[in-house]
């Protein structure tokens, strides 16, 4: 081996060196700097984000906090479900952790459909999430009506509506005089089926002597997993 051959060796085997040195620094220094992570509250969409999306396209902001309702209400159920089921879990007086809270979406619904007043998927499954009761859901009906209330703002004429906050009345609040109220104001409106709530006879004692025909309740009496074909149509 000549000198010129023995000098290439030596930078070769002094680059690699030089080279594996520096790798492992720069993966130590990696290693010590802390990961950006997202937590489930900003999961999806972030303040900025929506911030840039109201400024420009609002349906756009507005199915962007749908999106993320839909996430805060998935993610927190399953928590709920998941801790309410585990044997070893603690009474929420004596258990170290926080009780499951859904706190975050009302407010979601609220922007989505300030954003887009015309948001009937929203408003509609927006009122079965608030209105499923724990650990499916945060158990607030009284938020489930507010939020179609303010749907019949945008859209008096949608019976839909009115059907729904007689289903919430009905199967969350038990309050069967306020139910028979809404399915009649519903059934007052041009294009309601007209068996669907004249055939219904709620007394204050909750009882009914006739099943509805024309329109089904089966969608508040399910969980909110349930498939699609298990929510209330969405016709315009």
């Amino acid at each position: 081996m000549n000198g010129r051959s023995r000098g290439s060796l030596v930078l070769a085997v002094a680059a690699v060196i030089l080279f594996g040195g520096l790798s492992i620094w720069l993966q130590a220094a990696r290693d010590s700097m802390p990961l950006a992570t997202s937590d489930n509250e900003t999961l999806y969409v972030t303040e900025r984000a929506a911030g840039r999306g109201v400024f420009t396209h609002r349906l756009l902001a507005a199915d962007l906090y749908w999106i993320r309702a839909i996430q805060y209400f998935g993610s927190r159920s399953r928590v709920a479900r998941v801790r309410q089921t585990d044997p070893f879990e603690p009474p929420p007086s004596l258990s170290l952790e926080t009780p499951v809270s859904f706190d975050q979406l009302y407010s979601l619904l609220d922007i989505s459909t300030t954003l887009d007043p015309r948001f009937n998927i929203a408003y509609r499954f927006g009122a079965i999430f608030l209105a499923a009761q724990y650990p499916e859901g945060p158990g607030r009906p009284d938020l489930a009506v507010a939020l179609l209330k303010k749907a019949l703002i945008t859209s008096p004429e949608k019976w839909q509506y009115w059907h729904d906050i007689g289903f919430v009345y009905y199967w969350n609040r038990h309050e069967y005089r306020q139910a028979s109220e809404a399915f009649q104001r519903g059934a007052d409106l041009p294009g309601a089926p007209g068996g669907c709530v004249r055939s219904r006879r709620l007394r204050s004692s909750g009882e009914e002597t006739a099943r509805p025909r024309g329109c089904s309740g089966a969608n508040w009496r399910r969980r909110p997993r349930t498939k699609m074909r298990g929510m209330p149509p969405t016709s315009s």
